[in-house]
């Protein structure tokens, strides 16, 4: 909410525009907290409804699995959000309201335990008198090492002082789930297992009991969302990281989602968006949408507006980034696009067209080989003295086989798409920074493809956008040769305590492990 320090302070028309700031931030955040409470409804009527009227309904039992893990993950999400937008309306000091919730049961008494102490640096009163001890706190938290649970017994001394009746006593660190039993390393081995090593919840659920531990999915489903929600504005701070730079990538790929009300799936696409690889800053985000239209390129880059995005964007040759190109935005063609056409005349029909055609679009690729690892200027240079020689020599061959060749045929079209697309292709010889091609965003999305197998379907939009954030990170941490669990656990820990106005600190490209990490 809008701070007030001194409402005396105000004049009349002052006022009269400070409540009407704040009456249009209340609605704002009451139609919000409206929006999402219907969502919980609906989810929870999916979940909670008779078996005839229930979503999951005559779905394999496979799937029904994933799904259901799907729903709890997301009702944790919202459940994490609503509870946030209520406390900021509230303010931080407002009383927290009671919650039910049901009783947990111990955790196992044959897990091995480690004692973490919490006691206060002196245990000397203000008033001088040396405080006794009186009791204690004890909160248990799980954690996991591969194959090996172990619990971490927190116990925080009561001090207290006989004269003055004062009691002292330390208090724990946040955690991420604050009354959750999971440590931040546990969160970060489920996050890391389902969103890179491609294993659904059911599976770690049947993974962790033979470790001696059965932890239901659904309370699994529920860290995850409850993750996918504190996660989030690194990967927000991550796009705006990405929005910079003057050269990015950009792809979309498949991925099939359930449809509301009849339990089948339609097709759901991931976009992709990093830097080059010239790039030192090595960076990717994953944005789920429900549809291939281009508005998603725009919304991402924020087309239009004062602040778009108005660099130079790399990418095939769809047509949903053609109303980018037309605010702005530069087209940068894929080489290896045009390069695939000429393949298939020579791997299906021997066609000589094809075969003389790779052979001049590999000696390209021969000066990008050798400039790789060069600085842009000295890029540059060498895309100037060769490429474009090579480049002109290509283009007046092929208008001369088009000449050749009837109209429709396949070597037409392979012809055609270069000739359509030649300023474009051709870009990145006058840009040391601009790559040749986009295989480099292609390689982002494979592990995603091969993922996806796994995945048999996204259960929600919110859950394909919860996973897209996740992978976000995970894969920009790869790409930046650090260890994914390492990096999750450490951002986990720190979060709960961390400044909103430092979080691009913890961006994955400029993480740095944190001393007091186990």
């Amino acid at each position: 909410m809008i701070a007030v320090d001194n409402l005396d302070a105000l004049s009349q028309t002052q006022l009269r525009q400070t409540v009407e700031l704040l009456m249009t931030e209340l609605r704002h955040k009451s139609a919000l907290v409206d929006k999402l409470t219907h969502e919980m409804a609906v989810l929870k009527r999916l979940k909670y409804a008779a078996t005839s009227e229930k979503f999951c309904a005559g779905l394999p039992a496979e799937q029904k699995s994933l799904l259901e893990e799907t729903l709890e993950s997301d009702l944790a999400q919202l459940s994490a959000e609503i509870e946030q937008l209520q406390l900021d309306a509230d303010g931080q000091d407002s009383k927290p309201k009671p919650k039910t919730q049901p009783k947990r049961e111990a955790l196992p008494a044959h897990l091995p335990r480690v004692e973490v102490a919490h006691e206060p640096d002196s245990t000397v009163c203000g008033c001088g008198c040396q405080m006794k001890r009186i009791g204690q706190d004890v909160a248990e938290k799980l954690d996991y090492e591969p194959g090996v649970f172990t619990v971490y017994r927190h116990v925080r001394g009561k001090w207290a002082c006989a004269k003055c009746q004062k009691i002292i006593q330390t208090p724990v660190d946040a955690h991420i789930i604050d009354k959750g039993i999971p440590t931040a390393g546990l969160l970060a081995h489920v996050l890391v297992a389902k969103f890179m090593d491609h294993l659904p919840l059911y599976r770690q659920e049947r993974i962790f009991e033979r470790a001696g531990m059965l932890i239901a999915r659904s309370t699994l489903a529920q860290w995850v969302g409850e993750c996918g929600s504190q996660l989030q504005p690194l990967v927000d701070a991550l796009s705006t990281e990405l929005r910079r730079h003057a050269v990015l990538h950009a792809d979309e790929t498949p991925v099939a989602m359930l449809k509301p009300g009849n339990g089948k799936t339609h097709k759901a696409y991931l976009w992709t968006y990093c830097t080059t690889s010239f790039n030192e800053t090595r960076a990717v985000v994953f944005n789920f949408a429900d549809s291939r239209s281009g508005d998603n390129v725009r919304q991402f880059l924020q087309l239009p507006g004062p602040e778009g995005w108005q660099g130079k964007l790399v990418t095939d040759d769809f047509s949903g980034y053609k109303a980018c190109f037309e605010m702005g935005v530069t087209e940068v063609g894929c080489m290896a696009h045009a390069r695939r056409k000429f393949h298939e005349l020579w791997a299906n029909h021997q066609s000589p067209v094809g075969h003389q055609a790779l052979k001049i679009i590999g000696r390209l690729y021969d000066f990008e080989r050798e400039v790789q690892d060069s600085d842009a200027k000295e890029r540059h240079r060498i895309r100037q003295r060769k490429s474009r020689r090579v480049a002109g020599v290509l283009q007046r061959w092929l208008l001369s086989k088009r000449r050749e060749v009837p109209d429709g045929s396949a070597t037409a079209r392979a012809i055609d798409y270069s000739l359509k697309r030649w300023h474009a292709l051709v870009r990145y010889i006058d840009d040391g920074e601009l790559p040749i091609d986009n295989n480099w965003v292609e390689n982002q999305i494979r592990p995603i493809a091969i993922g996806r197998n796994n995945w048999l379907f996204a259960g929600s939009l919110r859950a394909g956008q919860r996973a897209a954030a996740v992978m976000s990170l995970i894969h920009s941490v790869r790409m930046n040769g650090h260890d994914p669990y390492a990096y999750l656990k450490d951002v986990l820990e720190r979060l709960p305590t961390h400044p909103a106005s430092r979080v691009e600190e913890l961006l994955p490209h400029r993480w740095k492990l944190s001393a007091g990490s186990r």
